[in-house]
């Protein structure tokens, strides 16, 4: 396994600037590239590398001459989004990334699943988490049955048709949010489709991570690498949902850490084991969204600990064999 990093966090700098940053952090060697949604553009042209062959060749020599790849091609967004506007324009976004991972042999896109609402009336994505009062269970039927499924199961297509790989991140307040929802919908529409394994956002829903690996196995796409903490007094008084801005920080049950302050580096060796096991030897993309860590801090510590979590696991020839 190598590292990456997810780029937004320097998204306020040029490509030129983002690769002299990368000169101070030579353990990374991929780089994932947000292509529109959420993490927005800011490291790549997404239309005009797609009309320019040469522009793409320019583009490529230039991260290669870094010492660099690229690992994935992102644009977290809700394709499924009640308001037909955002639906489809969030679709475009992903097609036009998806074509763009062709054209630049990029293997995977990462996005979200994106959650519609309850039913034909509503215009705010609805995430259902409860199965009683019963109009819960039939809104949660309705979201997989008529949107869920038939969207995914005609862009898994189109991304097979391209070769492309997508890598849904499993995050609350989204239909796939944990394995169980990934492995329902990869089942339901097909083996181009699987997961963006971020640990961060199932730590905290009580999940073992390691145990999540073995279950999800050749499912597994791609890897942030990011960490999280309980607050254990919050947590311990009100649960783990949490819903308070995540600037009242004193207030949240957890928090988005940088990878190793919020668990330890046996639990990330036994991550990077768990993965090995599974078949995944790929990237760890570091995403660094810690508001207690400054970006080289953030970054540093992340680096630090997943370089030797990643030396220790390198594979090796065992002499009984």
């Amino acid at each position: 396994m190598r590292l990456g990093l997810f780029t937004p966090v320097f998204g306020n700098l040029s490509l030129d600037e983002l690769l002299q940053q990368m000169k101070r952090y030579p353990q990374i060697t991929a780089l994932e590239l947000g292509c529109g949604g959420w993490p927005g553009a800011s490291h790549i042209d997404p239309d005009g590398l797609l009309g320019d062959a040469e522009a793409r060749r320019t583009y490529r020599s230039r991260l290669q001459d870094a010492g660099l790849t690229i690992s994935a091609l992102s644009c977290h967004n809700n394709p499924v989004h009640p308001r037909q506007a955002i639906a489809r324009q969030d679709d475009a976004t992903f097609r036009r990334t998806v074509r763009l991972a062709e054209a630049l042999e990029i293997p995977v896109v990462v996005t979200f699943s994106g959650c519609p609402g309850a039913s034909e009336q509503d215009v705010t994505p609805n995430w259902i988490t409860a199965a009683w009062p019963p109009e819960y269970q039939q809104a949660l039927q309705w979201q997989w049955e008529e949107r869920l499924i038939p969207y995914w199961r005609e862009a898994e297509r189109f991304a097979a048709e391209a070769g492309v790989k997508v890598a849904l991140e499993a995050h609350p307040g989204f239909c796939v949010y944990n394995p169980e929802t990934l492995l329902a919908l990869r089942a339901a529409t097909g083996p181009a489709l699987g997961i963006n394994l971020d640990p961060s956002h199932l730590w905290w829903q009580g999940v073992d991570i390691p145990a999540a690996i073995a279950l999800l196995g050749e499912a597994i796409f791609h890897f942030h690498a990011k960490d999280v903490a309980l607050n254990p007094v919050m947590a311990g008084r009100n649960g783990v949902l949490d819903a308070k801005s995540y600037g009242r920080m004193n207030e949240r049950s957890w928090l988005f850490r940088s990878v190793g302050w919020g668990h330890g580096e046996l639990e990330w060796k036994q991550i990077a084991s768990a993965l090995r096991l599974a078949g995944y030897d790929s990237v760890m993309s570091i995403e660094h969204e810690d508001a207690l860590a400054s970006t080289d801090e953030g970054l540093a510590s992340a680096v630090g600990m997943l370089s030797r979590v990643l030396l220790t696991q390198a594979p090796v020839e065992a002499w009984w064999i």
